[in-house]
């Protein structure tokens, strides 16, 4: 199984003094904890994408290139690429090229997205939301095989024996669906034969298990058992003792939800009594000592068979100091052991 982390860059105030960080700092601080990451032996990096004043990064290729110039083994993906308000073309064109620059390391997750704000910025109707995903998961498919392609549809000018250039380094770019919870995407990217990042943000592990089965039964009737790959996202938290890892996550848990909902205005703030309520060994966040981590990981993998964690670990404004200090933790203490089961 991978193990990796990612980042969404949102710009919290909790951990800077009440301040907000900036993006340069923040983005900054991601290319570090992205090398961090890599000398701790983890298998992925993942940058996700937004396009509000309090997150840092929109461009995730870029930030994935220049850690890609101080980098050498981890791969690198996007968590997610916005694809229903992009165009295809330039997506691939783009990881293409950090494909060539990291030499074979470039990966994509594609998603519909969570936030409205990138389809009116992008001249795209919200009423279109699924049919946009669909028709251009399709044209990134057909670009991603092929160097020169044929092709028309609804929501972009026509390809006529069109040039795809550079291509990537690998054969395909791996393509991976971004699945929040619905049914239907997890059957969508079956019936597709697509690996599958499953976001696990709370809520019982039953849950993601009977979502992962039917992933699976849906993909393996539709031909694809050889393709099938399951990636479950989620928020980590570890400290030495368990008490430690809730009192260090819950400011920044609760505040990132606070500042950074989807919808126009800010979402509650959950009180401390249902976020430890929120949290057992069988459901919520991965937040617990190296030991509880490691029986988290354990029960979901036996669960789901997943194929890769990767995890968020600087969700509401986390400090740099405590980032690099639980990336020692995994390392050391949680790692290892998961490699050996």
């Amino acid at each position: 199984m991978q193990i990796g982390l990612y980042t969404l860059s949102d710009l919290s105030s909790v951990g800077n003094n009440g301040q907000r960080v900036d993006a340069h700092t923040r983005i900054k601080e991601t290319i570090a904890v992205a090398k961090l990451a890599e000398q701790a032996g983890l298998d992925i990096f993942g940058v996700g994408e937004h396009h509000r004043l309090d997150f840092a990064v929109s461009a995730p290729t870029v930030v994935l290139a220049a850690i890609a110039a101080s980098t050498s083994t981890i791969r690198l993906t996007s968590a997610v690429t916005v694809l229903s308000t992009a165009d295809p073309v330039r997506v691939y064109e783009e990881f293409a090229t950090l494909d060539l620059v990291s030499s074979g390391r470039a990966e994509i997750i594609a998603g519909r997205g969570v936030f409205s704000e990138p389809f009116p910025l992008f001249g795209c109707d919200l009423q279109d939301y699924d049919a946009l995903f669909d028709e251009k998961l399709a044209l990134f498919d057909l670009l991603n095989k092929s160097e020169r392609v044929t092709w028309k549809g609804r929501f972009r000018a026509p390809l006529n024996n069109a040039e795809i250039a550079p291509r990537a380094l690998q054969p395909t770019i791996p393509l991976w669906i971004g699945v929040g919870g619905s049914p239907d995407s997890a059957m969508r990217a079956a019936r597709l034969g697509l690996p599958m990042a499953l976001a696990v943000l709370g809520g019982p592990y039953s849950r993601v298990a009977q979502l992962t089965a039917l992933y699976r039964a849906v993909g393996q009737e539709a031909g694809h058992a050889q393709t099938l790959r399951v990636a479950v996202n989620g928020h980590l938290q570890i400290a030495e003792s368990s008490q430690a890892a809730r009192d260090d996550f819950y400011p920044h848990y609760s505040q990132y939800w606070l500042e950074s909902s989807p919808g126009k205005f800010p979402g509650p703030r959950i009180s401390r009594e249902d976020f430890n309520r929120s949290i057992t060994k069988d459901s919520g966040p991965f937040v617990g000592s190296p030991a509880e981590i490691i029986d988290k990981i354990s029960l979901l993998h036996e669960l789901t068979g997943m194929d890769r964690l990767v995890a968020q670990i600087d969700i509401g404004g986390v400090p740099f100091k405590k980032i690099a200090a639980m990336i020692e933790l995994l390392a050391e203490k949680v790692i290892p052991v998961i490699r050996k089961l």
